[in-house]
């Protein structure tokens, strides 16, 4: 079970803010509301929106709930707004905008699923109390009535948003059998509000992980990637890992809690690789910086960089470990997983890129390197030099102080050097001296392999000595072309 990070507002701190809180609607959800009353439907701000009202965040998007079916849910919109979309009508949702005001209006639900998948067989309810019951969490299960005001909590979320606590309405069990997606949002929403997870409802999680299988891996991966852009991602990780959830959709993160031997040659894998992203993350910039956070690609690359090093494990002659090549190897396994979850292409790309690179820079403190391997370190890394600057300082956890301090003041050694770099030349993109064209001109060839050798042999030669000069490229390549004709 994860540690609640930060403590919630006091039950009567919530109670005072929400005093105000309803008077400080927009007032065009007043006339809304009125519609709906004057027609003779109910209407209640419900969920996400209520829970962070009172968590003191503002939003312009707005859910509620109403008896009444879509047809007349639409009516009594288009009379309000004519900008409105029916995309969740199967599932009895209705959407508009007014202005920056985004509504959704869902007719009360009472949702059966078939026991096999996730998909619901969509049953319309007659009452707030009973839409209420089917939602995830108690603190999600909070609602007011509009126009009178009136706010409705049957669960007692209120109690457990000052408890910072995350608690199913009915039993936990029968809220999982029904959408086993809500175990992933109880790990998400600990990363996302710090929340500590209610014993029985974490139970029930760890005694229902394998019913996570049944839900698409697309809503799997939505719920990790909202968890892994929460604010304390740690929580949200060690309870997917806890309740066993990590093993049904992210097995290689449980893998890495390696036995630790007995003369601990090895430190702890999972401990290190959570810490590294929370370094990670606190390495992030601002909206204007080199790495705005949060920043997903960033995050997935620190919690899977070491995810080769279980089956690169190998015991040494004298009870050493060893994980070679782990790098290389747990690069194809992000790859693979990313995959699986059905990520995007630029995402998989930019983390199995930065998990294979996230070594390259172990040695720079016992050797300098030269200007030419700076320039190669900066290429490799292309797209990602910001973000593997970042990786590889959020990767040293040692507690040994003098050798963290080495390796950072090495690491600023390196940075200073490409900065230097990039004021002599483009070394972002370095390209050689001479193009395509030109090759082909000076050596009186046509397109082919030729060509091709041509430009990775002066591209080699700019790497080693830095800008040449067309002058001494066209002698370089000339010189090259009479040993091969040799």
């Amino acid at each position: 079970m994860t540690t609640r990070p930060s403590a919630p507002p006091s039950l009567d701190v919530l109670r005072r803010r929400a005093a105000g809180l309803w008077a400080a609607l927009p007032p065009e959800i007043a006339q809304l509301a009125t519609a709906f009353h004057e027609a003779g439907h109910e209407l209640a701000l419900v969920g996400g929106p209520v829970r962070d009202a009172f968590l003191g965040r503002s939003s312009a998007d707005l859910d509620f709930a109403t008896d009444a079916r879509p047809d007349e849910i639409e009516r009594l919109l288009k009379g309000w707004t004519r900008a409105t979309w029916d995309m969740g009508r199967e599932f009895g949702t209705i959407g508009g905008r007014r202005g920056d005001l985004v509504v959704e209006i869902t007719t009360y639900r009472a949702d059966e699923y078939d026991g096999e998948t996730r998909k619901p067989v969509v049953a319309f309810g007659s009452s707030l109390h009973g839409d209420l019951a089917r939602r995830d969490f108690t603190v999600n299960a909070m609602a007011v009535r509009l126009p009178s005001m009136e706010f409705v909590d049957p669960f007692d979320g209120l109690t457990d948003l000052a408890g910072g606590l995350l608690r199913t309405p009915i039993d936990p069990e029968v809220s999982f059998g029904d959408d086993p997606l809500r175990m992933m949002r109880a790990a998400r929403f600990a990363s996302q509000l710090g929340f500590e997870i209610e014993p029985r409802t974490f139970s029930a999680m760890a005694a229902m992980a394998d019913r996570l299988s049944i839900v698409s891996a697309e809503r799997v991966r939505d719920e990790l990637v909202k968890l892994l852009l929460g604010s304390h991602v740690r929580a949200g990780l060690g309870a997917l890992v806890d309740s066993g959830l990590a093993a049904q959709v992210l097995p290689e993160l449980p893998a890495l809690k390696l036995e630790v031997d007995e003369h601990h040659h090895h430190k702890d894998v999972y401990e290190h690789t959570l810490t590294v992203v929370e370094q990670a993350i606190d390495l992030e910039t601002g909206p204007d910086g080199a790495v705005p956070g949060p920043d997903l690609v960033l995050r997935l690359a620190s919690l899977l960089h070491d995810i080769g090093k279980p089956p690169t494990k190998r015991l040494e002659p004298g009870g050493g470990v060893s994980f070679h090549h782990h790098e290389v190897v747990g690069a194809k396994m992000a790859a693979k997983r990313l995959k699986a979850l059905r990520f995007d292409k630029d995402t998989i790309k930019a983390v199995e890129h930065l998990v294979a690179l996230h070594l390259r820079f172990h040695g720079y403190a016992d050797a300098r390197w030269s200007d030419s391997a700076v320039r190669r370190y900066v290429v490799d890394a292309g797209a990602e030099l910001e973000r593997l600057h970042r990786l590889t300082r959020a990767d040293v956890t040692t507690r040994n102080r003098r050798k963290a301090d080495r390796l950072s003041f090495a690491y600023d050694d390196l940075e200073a050097r490409i900065a230097e770099l990039r004021e002599q030349e483009e070394v972002d993109a370095i390209r050689p001296d001479l193009d395509g064209t030109q090759i082909m001109e000076i050596l009186g060839i046509t397109p082919g392999r030729d060509v091709g050798a041509a430009y990775k042999h002066l591209l080699e030669l700019r790497m080693e000595h830095g800008p040449l000069g067309e002058d001494r490229a066209r002698t370089e390549l000339l010189s090259w072309w009479e040993s091969r004709e040799g």
